[in-house]
């Protein structure tokens, strides 16, 4: 295989101008040079495709703009259509395997990104280059301005990158998806990216953590920036310090969740997709994830607090 193989770069926009100019220079200055930016636009009404296209004309064997008619369809659905226009156009596109970056319109990567994550990419796969393997990292968080707000994302989050089994990430998602880098095998298997997910990464994520291997690299590549217009974005965990009085409360007396809810339908819609190809383990934990679609808020808090005590 060539040492340096090309990746191609999923960019998803919309109304991204004000921000898009430096997220592009960050991907075209990379140490990795052999890649192709894909880029769709989701109906933009500022200035944003006007942006793309002079960026493809001055770069035309590096940028490739997808041409879209329709409606508005969010970020979800760009991106999985993004997915399945690269795997259509490998040859066009100068790709000898499908692997796929994603990016957000207004980060800023560091110049080593692509080839760190490539690296560990090659590492994981070895030969077995049609198993799933996703390969993340961690990020800077930064304001509008490029200030440091926190030195990890991670961290940040209170998160747990090595909590990455299917059981765990069915109730919790900790995969950025500008950190995504994954293999021709991922993408074939999760495509099209169903209405029941809830977004993008988290699919992508558990169709990995189901059939193949999801590799953590903890060093911060993306400046993630953090503005009134972000359609997700980073929010400071604070650790809980509950009297016991208080913590039954927090159990029984909370409302109603709807992103539970969210997360039985995605467990659903998995199951159904998948069903003859997953074990008896990952069946029993899909089906017990559903149960948090019940009305009854204090049931579904304790359902979730079962769920995160099962191994990955």
């Amino acid at each position: 295989m060539n040492r340096q193989p090309k990746i191609a770069v999923l960019l998803a926009t919309y109304n991204g101008a004000e921000f898009l100019a430096q997220q592009l220079d960050s991907i075209l200055q990379q140490t990795w040079s052999n890649l192709v930016i894909v880029i769709r636009d989701d109906g933009s009404t500022d200035n944003t495709g006007e942006l793309i296209r002079a960026v493809a004309s001055e770069n035309p064997d590096r940028v490739c703009r997808v041409e879209v008619d329709g409606a508005h369809a969010g970020a979800k659905n760009n991106f999985s259509d993004l997915i399945e226009y690269v795997l259509e156009h490998k040859v066009q596109l100068g790709l000898e395997r499908a692997y796929m970056m994603f990016s957000d319109q207004d980060d800023i990567w560091q110049p080593v990104k692509m080839e760190r994550q490539a690296r560990l990419m090659f590492q994981v796969e070895g030969s077995e280059t049609d198993t799933p393997v996703l390969v993340h990292c961690d990020l800077h968080v930064v304001n509008a301005g490029l200030q440091p707000v926190a030195d990890s994302f991670i961290r940040y989050q209170g998160l747990d990158a090595r909590h990455n089994g299917f059981g765990q990430l069915l109730i919790s998602n900790l995969i950025t998806g500008c950190t995504m880098l994954i293999n021709e095998a991922v993408a074939e298997k999760a495509i099209p990216v169903p209405a029941g997910a809830i977004m993008h990464d988290w699919w992508l994520g558990l169709v990995a953590a189901a059939y193949g291997e999801i590799a953590f690299l903890p060093e911060p590549l993306v400046e993630y920036r953090q503005h009134e217009n972000n359609a997700l974005g980073a929010r400071e965990h604070s650790p809980a310090s509950l009297t016991d009085r208080e913590l039954l409360r927090k159990i029984f007396y909370k409302p109603y969740t709807p992103l539970f809810a969210e997360v039985a339908t995605q467990a659903e819609t998995f199951l159904v997709r998948f069903h003859a190809d997953l074990t008896y383990r990952q069946r029993v934990y899909l089906r017990m994830t559903m149960g948090l679609r019940s009305k009854f808020g204090h049931l579904q808090r304790i359902l979730f607090r079962l769920l995160r005590l099962l191994p990955g």
